[in-house]
Formats: C-alpha cells, sequence, structure tokens
C-alpha cells in the first residue's frame, strides 16, 4: 500500500462540518469593538479563528507576542517568515494592558520562533507572563511555547514564572514532522514536554492536527508518546491550508473519527482531551487549568 504524503492526493470539497457560524453576542461584540479601537493584537482575530465568538464569550483569547515574523517556515503556518523586527520592549505591558481592556478572564500568550535572538526569546516571555501578573491579578495564564530549541535554561525562564499551563504543539506524527515542521525535531519537541513536567510544571498540553496524511495508527502512536512524557493535555483538530502556498489538505476527517481519538485519549490517562475538526490549540483552554 502506497504511502500517502502531504503533496500527492486532492481533498474533497470542505464537509459541512467545517461551517461555522460568524460570531455574535454581546461580550463579541463589546471585545470586538475594543480590539478594533485599540488595535489589539490577538491570534483570534488575525488567525481568524473559528472559535473566536465562543471564547470571548466565555473570557478567554490569545495574543501573540515577539512580532509577526518568524524565523521558520513551517509548511502549515501563515505566519510570515523572514527576518524579524528589533524585539519592543514596551511589549509585555502593552499585552498586558490589552488583557485589563478586555477583561481576560483567561489569557493565551504564544509566539513566533526567534532563532535569531540569543536567548532565542525566552526573556521576553518571562517579562510578558510577569507584567500580565501585575496588572492582571485575577487573569490566569496559558504559555503555548516554541521549542527554544530544547535549550533547557530558556525553558527553565518559562517554568520560573509560573503559568498555569505550558503547551507546547506536537502538530503532526513523527513520518511528517520534516515536512510539516521544517526546522522542528519530533524527539526534541517531546523532550522538551517531559523536561517541563520533570521540572515541577504543573499542567502541560500539546496539540496536534489530522489530514495531513498521517494514517490512524501514527496519530494514536503520538497520543502515546505524549502521554509517555507526562502530557496531561492534547488538542485534536482539522488542518486547513492558509494558502496555496502551504501544504495541501488531505483529507478532511469525519466527526467519529475524532470522537474516537477522544476517547483513545482518555483512556490513555490525558487529563483533557479536546478533539474535533474545529478544534484549536487554545479551545476551551480555560477548562485545562484545573
Amino acid at each position: 500500500m502506497e504511502t500517502q504524503t502531504a503533496s500527492n492526493i486532492l481533498p474533497e470539497r470542505k464537509p459541512k462540518w467545517l461551517r461555522v457560524k460568524l460570531p455574535t453576542g454581546k461580550k463579541y461584540t463589546e471585545l470586538r469593538s475594543l480590539v478594533d479601537k485599540y488595535k489589539l493584537n490577538t491570534i483570534c482575530t488575525s488567525g481568524s479563528c473559528p472559535n473566536m465568538g465562543e471564547c470571548w464569550g466565555e473570557g478567554t483569547a490569545t495574543f501573540m507576542i515577539l512580532g509577526n515574523v518568524c524565523t521558520r517556515s513551517c509548511g502549515f503556518c501563515g505566519v510570515k517568515t523572514g527576518r524579524p523586527e528589533t524585539v519592543d520592549w514596551d511589549e509585555p505591558e502593552k499585552v498586558a494592558r490589552s488583557i485589563k481592556l478586555m477583561n481576560i478572564k483567561h489569557a493565551v500568550l504564544t509566539s513566533v520562533d526567534r532563532d535569531d535572538l540569543k536567548d532565542m526569546g525566552s526573556i521576553m516571555w518571562a517579562e510578558t507572563v510577569k507584567a500580565v501578573r501585575r496588572m492582571n491579578s485575577e487573569t490566569t495564564l496559558e504559555t503555548l511555547i516554541p521549542d527554544f530549541q530544547g535549550v533547557e535554561r530558556h525553558i527553565d525562564r518559562i517554568i520560573e514564572v509560573a503559568p498555569e499551563v505550558v503547551s507546547h504543539n506536537i502538530e503532526t506524527v513523527r513520518r511528517l514532522t520534516r515536512e510539516v515542521r521544517i526546522q522542528a525535531k519530533y524527539d526534541r519537541s517531546m523532550g522538551v514536554l517531559k523536561y517541563l513536567k520533570a521540572q515541577g510544571q504543573r499542567r502541560t498540553k500539546s496539540g496536534i492536527m489530522l489530514g495531513l496524511g498521517e494514517a490512524r495508527e501514527e496519530v494514536i502512536q503520538t497520543l502515546h508518546d505524549l502521554r509517555e512524557n507526562d502530557v496531561d493535555v492534547v488538542t485534536i483538530g482539522q488542518y486547513l491550508q492558509p494558502s496555496k502556498k502551504h501544504l495541501p489538505v488531505q483529507r478532511f476527517v469525519n466527526p467519529d473519527e475524532f470522537d474516537e481519538y477522544k476517547q483513545i485519549g482518555l483512556d490513555l490517562g490525558f487529563r483533557h482531551v479536546e478533539s474535533s475538526a474545529l478544534v484549536r490549540s487554545s479551545y476551551k483552554a480555560q477548562k485545562h487549568i484545573n
């Protein structure tokens, strides 16, 4: 049987379960107005997240730090690749003010990869968490971090500021990692997750995209690998192609398959499993702190 790769299959028409209603509601309208008025930088809006209305209604939002140009060129990601701008050391206060203005109960912080910096952006990460804590004492935090090339002293800076959840996405199965996450390594990412837990991080989390050509057995093996590295929470969602320049969708995964993977994950011992086509890394993130 020929192995599927991320380049030899044409996807079917987008199915009905991927159709999303436009966000509505008083809370969403209020937050959208604030975001537009103060030009707040949320991944929710810039990434056109399908769950934006639901998350904002529950007081959750995701913010990206360290600019919007990444030093890596992952085949699935819509963030621009190139030479990043100089670090903006006012950014921690800006993010903290944004969270306060939006009255966010649970904030998710993420970033581009900054392999161009000696500290790979880890100092800015720590300073941002501290600023959010100072200005928003009741807000809980999830940090969705890069791999920092596996350098422990950089990862330690995240552990020291003690966010409620630290997340690092494995994104895909071992076989497809080189094609999907070009400058990343499957085992290095697993090592980051294992190190976080070994150093006392209370809650760890990772995410997987489906529809890139992975086989069922490979998805199950990835879930096993995540549990063996003490990950507490996993999210499983459908990959959607950001542009024609990115890897094509091989297949739209049926909702029944997502349900099956959720049950497998729960049977393996994950504390939480979010698994459906529209799930993204920060979906229902506020549930994962307990």
